[in-house]
């Protein structure tokens, strides 16, 4: 560990790692240079939106038999969003990086590249390329620009630095090609993670969450959209993106100050089952409905889509079509083979069969997602099916993704948010029971009459009732088969 003196205002930095060559003050923000003999102030570095992340820097964790130490991070952000890159340091003095973009971590450290790679910009989002170890999918290709930077870093970051890097998957294993320094590309690998299997510690809990998230523009969880003036509830630090429920304007949720994006088209209110904000408690955790947004297909039809958050666990899509509930999570373990154009993958040695290809379009949106989504927005989807439970693959031309989904009840979704049965229902209830109670009536009656014999003649008309009932049961008791 090397110790020196902030050259601006004097606070110790210590690097911990020896391959950090710059550091951010955490006092006064400078961004100080490691030199050969000597430190140097760059200048401010831009503070970084505290987000949703429950990582921070000091969080402990073990991968692959190593412990590592978050020492410090940079923050990018690209057309319609943004994600954190923690950067760690392993207690036998090597490096890596723990992406966080949406709930979703990938764990990879430096490796050699192979001598012929694909340049950036003949990267094509689904199609398959060998990087150096096999076959692997280009998931996502785009350029960021850095925002913001906390801790000690390997590399010199400012204000306007910019990353090109396209990412690559083969089931849980994930890659990053980085040519933000040109050609060849840097190579890192590693898989997806989760911050329960890494065993982490330190990590920040809901109330700190909560009095943290979005303080570089206020900690509010209501904003008053600038268009209309309609209260928007969403939550700071997560939402880089909010549609106004009332006037469909997009706001940038993500700029130290809540922006129009453009003005939205004035459109017919959408009604949605569930309302933003509603709170359900989903697997023993505490989910808020962030988002719903109205989808079609190239034929018409239509479903509602709604995106659930918890502090404690990984997001998830509530699907409501003509056919009822599905619960939808993106898989971290993609299917082999991970491309859409393939009529079977498997997941889990399980044989998954395409039904449908289609495009999927955005008509309406509302409430606050953690990307940037506006109504016309098109994806094309292909769905696979394996009984019940479903996996679907959609992409655009900078990003693909899997989700699987499975079957919910009417009734389950109901009780997760507390929801009273429709008027609907209600009213074909009355009328079934109205019904049953008819038939017993009738039935009653018909018991009555039959028993009137018996009250006035019951000497007369007891030996024919049990003759009756002799002949019913007698026959079945005599001619039983044997067993």
């Amino acid at each position: 560990m090397q110790n020196v003196s902030c050259p601006s205002c004097g606070a110790p930095i210590a690097f911990r790692s020896h391959a950090s060559v710059m550091a951010v003050c955490e006092f006064c923000r400078a961004t100080v240079l490691k030199e050969a003999d000597a430190v140097r102030d760059l200048g401010k570095m831009s503070e970084v939106l505290e987000d949703y992340s429950r990582i921070q820097v000091g969080t402990a964790g073990v991968h692959g038999g190593r412990s590592f130490t978050v020492v410090g991070r940079i923050q990018l952000r690209f057309e319609a969003g943004m994600w954190n890159e923690w950067y760690l340091l392993f207690d036998d003095g090597a490096d890596g990086w723990l992406g966080d973009a949406s709930g979703q971590y990938t764990l990879t450290t430096k490796r050699e590249a192979a001598a012929s790679l694909p340049a950036f910009d003949d990267i094509k989002v689904t199609r398959q390329y060998d990087i150096g170890f096999g076959p692997y999918v280009a998931s996502d290709k785009r350029a960021a620009k850095c925002t913001g930077g906390q801790g000690e870093l390997p590399f010199r970051v400012g204000p306007g630095w910019e990353a090109r890097v396209a990412d690559f998957r083969r089931g849980p294993s994930f890659a990053t090609l980085d040519y933000s320094d040109g050609a060849p590309p840097l190579l890192y690998a590693g898989a997806a993670v989760t911050l329960e299997g890494m065993k982490c510690q330190l990590l920040r809990d809901d109330e700190q969450i909560k009095l943290s998230a979005g303080k570089y523009r206020g900690r509010v969880d209501v904003l008053q959209c600038p268009s209309c003036g309609s209260s928007i509830r969403y939550v700071p630090g997560l939402a880089a993106s909010c549609v106004c429920p009332g006037c469909a304007t997009p706001l940038d949720a993500s700029s130290p100050e809540v922006e129009v994006l453009l003005k939205g088209e004035q459109g017919e209110r959408v009604s949605y089952t569930l309302a933003l904000g509603a709170t359900a408690k989903i697997g023993g955790l505490d989910y808020r409905v962030l988002g719903a947004m109205r989808r079609e297909d190239n034929e018409g039809e239509a479903w509602n889509e709604y995106l659930l958050y918890s502090t404690q666990g990984p997001f998830i899509w509530l699907v409501e079509t003509s056919e009822g509930w599905s619960r939808s999570q993106v898989l971290d373990d993609w299917p082999t083979p991970p491309l859409p154009a393939m009529h079977t993958v498997q997941v889990d040695k399980v044989p998954y069969e395409r039904t449908w290809v289609y495009q999927a379009r955005v008509a309406h949106v509302a409430g606050a997602f953690n990307w940037r989504v506006k109504a016309g927005d098109m994806v094309h989807v292909a769905e696979y099916e394996h009984g019940q439970n479903g996996l679907a693959a959609e992409h655009t031309d900078e990003e693909l993704s899997w989700s699987r989904s499975s079957p919910v009840a009417d009734d389950q979704v109901r009780a997760w948010f507390q929801l009273a049965r429709p008027a609907a229902d209600k009213a074909a209830a009355k009328r079934e029971l109205g019904q049953s109670d008819i038939a017993w009536r009738a039935l009653l009656w018909i018991l009555g009459l039959n028993f009137i014999p018996l009250l006035f003649n019951f000497f007369g008309t007891v030996f024919w009732m049990v003759l009756g009932v002799l002949a019913l049961f007698l026959p079945a008791a005599l001619f039983r088969p044997k067993e």
